[in-house]
């Protein structure tokens, strides 16, 4: 952070020996500590407080945006017609009564499939040759 290099702590150690004393030298780190962790402390506070200060004008200026792109999009498409996409209610039916597969049909005012409509025979047709038939029941 501030480039000290080993010979400048050395010459820091020489000096806070002589002029501190070897009695006196761990209170006062100590002490260094202390107020270096206090500064660090408040760094960190004010920082995050421009943080939170720039997050806040990046939400101002992106609602701003949001705004003026609804705005054109609204002046783009006017008072669109919705009546045609109005839902429904299913005639002389009930959506539970319907499974999955017949829901679309229902909606589209199709009759409901039934059992005539599904092929009668859903056997593979047989071989004619010496292949031999699986017992089916």
């Amino acid at each position: 952070m501030f480039d000290i290099g080993w010979s400048e702590i050395l010459l820091i150690v020489i000096v806070a020996v002589v002029v501190i004393g070897p009695r006196e030298l761990p209170a006062a780190l100590r002490t260094a500590g202390r107020w270096i962790g206090q500064m660090r402390r408040v760094s960190n506070h004010f920082r995050a407080g421009v943080d939170a200060m720039i997050r806040e004008a990046e939400m101002e200026e992106m609602e701003k945006k949001w705004a003026e792109q609804n705005a054109r999009i609204m002046a783009e498409h006017p008072n669109t017609d919705l009546g045609e996409h109005e839902m429904t209610s299913l005639p002389d039916q009930k959506a539970e009564e319907l499974g999955p597969e017949n829901l679309a049909s229902a909606a589209e005012g199709k009759p409901k499939p039934t059992a005539s409509d599904e092929p009668e025979n859903l056997l593979p047709e047989k071989k004619s040759g010496n292949e031999p038939e699986l017992p089916l029941g």
